[in-house]
């Protein structure tokens, strides 16, 4: 079975975590990335990976209300604790996403759909000024070269439709805390000036594989016996931006033993 560790997160302008705790701050000059997230449930197994349900949210902003740079990459390491299986687990062709609405990458994709959310992003169009657009994120299994991958997707319906695809390549690390690495080219919203300023998911998927139940995510909390829980290096964060900034960002969580 291909295991891989667990993404808590995939993110146009968000960072992954887990556990319930307060958002986490990062700011060079003028820009801020804030991000938080949720695991459910907090209490893990200390061996036996259980399936979770991942909560992650996050915003780009300024601190005096300027428009932010364009993100342009992510790279974010997660800690080796969390998987993320996908034997079984229908494979969407990217391509099948390309130039849809939510409802047809659902109808196309429905069966690799491993979560959903919400965004907000600015847009801006020749001849009009900046928009605010608000609407469905969907993240789907996908493959990229061969390789596991996951596609966030995004359909903005005005001022013009404009559908938004980023894939997240997958990356063993043999050692360390981290285990692997998630890395995104942010491509331009419709080729013009725009940028995503919040983005919510949710991460979730159980399906049947060969009889068996099995879920996308799963998560434990490797402490010792008669330790209830320990703090611990969730993810490591770097984020480009169009102007050359670079933003770096360690999550730091607590998990418990059940």
């Amino acid at each position: 079975m291909r295991r891989l560790v667990l993404p808590t997160v995939l993110l146009l302008a968000v960072l992954v975590g887990a556990g319930v705790a307060s958002g986490e701050l990062s700011q060079q000059g003028n820009l801020k990335l804030a991000f938080n997230a949720r695991i459910a449930p907090i209490k893990l197994p200390r061996k036996k990976p259980a399936s979770v349900t991942m909560q992650v949210s996050g915003a780009i902003h300024t601190a005096n209300g300027d428009q932010p740079p364009e993100l342009r990459k992510i790279s974010i390491a997660v800690n080796r604790y969390g998987q993320v299986s996908t034997r079984g687990l229908p494979v969407c062709d990217s391509a099948e996403l390309e130039q849809t609405t939510s409802k047809g990458a659902l109808e196309s994709c429905r069966g690799s759909l491993v979560g959903h959310g919400r965004f907000r992003a600015y847009v801006k169009f020749p001849g009009i000024n900046a928009v605010a657009v608000t609407g469905q994120a969907l993240v789907f299994n996908t493959s990229k070269n061969g390789r596991p991958a996951l596609a966030l997707h995004i359909y903005i319906n005005r001022p013009a439709q404009v559908t938004f695809v980023v894939p997240f390549t997958i990356r063993r690390l043999k050692e360390g805390t981290f285990g692997t690495v998630f890395t995104a080219h942010i491509p331009r919203i419709a080729g013009s000036s725009g940028y995503v300023t919040n983005l919510s998911l949710k991460l979730f998927r159980r399906y049947r594989y060969h009889g068996r139940e099995r879920s996308f995510l799963t998560a434990r909390c490797p402490v010792p016996d008669g330790v209830p829980g320990a703090v611990f290096t969730l993810a490591r964060g770097n984020f480009v931006f169009a102007n050359g900034q670079r933003l770096t960002s360690t999550l730091e969580r607590t998990c418990w033993a059940r």
